[in-house]
């Protein structure tokens, strides 16, 4: 999946002119704010309407119903998390991979407290949990994209083995964030340190078996820090 298609995939219309896409814009906006207030279950395409100050009918203009927006407004969110991430990567001195599924945490937890309607709806798994795609579900996604990131950032060999790590880890990552959040609004810190230190004991399992490897980086050792 390019996130090239984060608000065009479950679009009916694609918007062209500037105006077009601004109205777009305040209609994901729109349903961020209500998802948070409402739920999913609560929200209409008339509350989104008024929410974002549009007609009824530019919100069918676009979109089929209130999961084709929820559908684009959990992809915009993977966009941005994946932009977030790489500017972290990319600002950071990281000396090995781990410490860049590290920042991956940091961003998810950060997105939970700064991002409306992530805290509801998370990647999607509120909804459907192939939201992101059809074919795999929404955590497979998100572990594919890091995959992508990390191997491309640390010159990673065994691709596979890192997807099978990154899996491992954002199932049991988002289980325990989502667990922080339920408990406080603004996340537990206990069991967010929990969520850290179980990844961290376990990437580092991985990497104390030698997979998988960054290129230059012998099998069964980590990289120089």
């Amino acid at each position: 999946m390019s996130t090239s298609t984060a608000t065009t995939g479950p679009l009916r219309r694609v918007p062209v002119q500037g105006r077009s896409v601004a109205r777009v814009q305040r209609m994901l906006d729109a349903c961020a704010e209500l998802v948070d207030e409402v739920g999913y279950e609560g929200l209409t395409t008339t509350l989104l309407a008024e929410r974002a100050g549009v007609a009824i009918g530019s919100v069918y203009q676009f979109f089929p119903d209130k999961r084709a927006i929820v559908q684009a407004l959990t992809l915009r969110n993977l966009e941005a998390y994946l932009q977030r991430l790489a500017d972290r990567l990319t600002g950071e001195d990281l000396a090995d991979w781990w410490d860049g599924v590290d920042a991956g945490i940091d961003e998810y937890i950060s997105m939970h407290r700064q991002v409306p309607g992530f805290r509801t709806l998370h990647f999607g798994d509120i909804v459907d949990v192939h939201l992101l795609d059809e074919d795999r579900d929404n955590n497979g996604v998100i572990a594919e994209q890091l995959t992508q990131v990390l191997a491309e950032r640390f010159g990673i060999r065994d691709v596979a083995r890192l997807r099978f790590a990154l899996e491992i880890a954002v199932e049991a990552a988002d289980s325990l964030i989502k667990l922080a959040f339920r408990r406080a609004p603004e996340g537990d810190e206990r069991v967010l340190a929990e969520a850290k230190s179980l990844i961290s004991e376990y990437l580092h399992k991985e990497v104390e078996a030698g997979q998988p490897a960054a290129a230059g980086t012998p099998a069964g050792g980590a990289a120089a820090s």
